[in-house]
């Protein structure tokens, strides 16, 4: 999109856009100077080994096993590897494997993000990843790929516009709070990378949390989101 000829034709000098929370009461806005959301990488691995079985193990590679052995292994990554005063994520979320109950699987899929605050540490973690995948084959007597899928980049909101939209809702009396950085990603970092800007998150009330199936938003938030939006746009913004 960045790229294309319809954006550049009118590309921006600055930008701002808000995110859904359910941290916030219904209405507020949540900002802070400088990192917001982290650096984000999807994570996909592909296990191949030799099924066959149940009842013959010794003649198949079995790669639930790999997978599980895998995974309890990468755990150490963040916790060993990773400064303990810098922040770091790596989930596994999702395991696919075999096919029955009483054959052993020839395949294995596992599936995870990395969220970092600093663009080092996710090199750092994708080294580890990959050094662990080849182990991995040595000790299992499989083949691993990775695939790191889509990537995005931080959310870095420029401090001189981070406090002028806070002194903007103090002047006009909009909820507003100082929040933390989060591990969430969000592909709005790469418009902040090449335009100034920033982020805020937009309470939505207390419900379940983010990419939950029970998530109840109160869209009462969506009136204020839009007014706040629309006020900075004509009365509070210097650029």
């Amino acid at each position: 999109m960045m790229a294309s000829a319809a954006f550049q034709a009118w590309k921006p000098d600055f930008i701002f856009s808000q995110h859904v929370s359910p941290e916030f009461p219904a209405g507020t806005a949540a900002i802070k100077e400088g990192i917001l959301f982290a650096n984000t990488s999807e994570l996909f691995i592909d296990l191949t080994g030799k099924g066959g079985h149940a009842a013959y193990p010794h003649l198949t590679h079995d790669m639930v096993v790999a997978a599980a052995s895998f995974v309890m292994q990468a755990q150490s990554i963040v916790a060993r590897r990773v400064n303990p005063l810098d922040s770091a994520v790596l989930t596994i979320g999702k395991i696919t494997g075999g096919t029955k109950q009483n054959i052993i699987a020839e395949k294995a899929r596992i599936e995870g993000t990395i969220r970092t605050l600093n663009q080092e540490t996710m090199a750092l973690i994708k080294e580890d990843i990959e050094r662990l995948v080849k182990a991995t084959e040595i000790a299992y007597h499989c083949k691993g790929e990775i695939d790191y899928g889509a990537n995005y980049y931080q959310v870095y909101n420029r401090p001189e516009y981070a406090r002028q939209f806070i002194s903007f809702c103090k002047a006009k009396a909009f909820p507003y709070v100082i929040c933390g950085d989060a591990m969430t990603g969000e592909d709005f970092g790469y418009f902040l990378k090449d335009i100034p800007g920033f982020m805020f998150w937009l309470g939505v009330g207390h419900t379940e949390g983010l990419h939950s199936a029970r998530f109840m938003p109160d869209e009462r938030a969506l009136e204020q989101g839009v007014h706040v939006v629309e006020a900075f746009i004509r009365e509070g913004s210097a650029f």
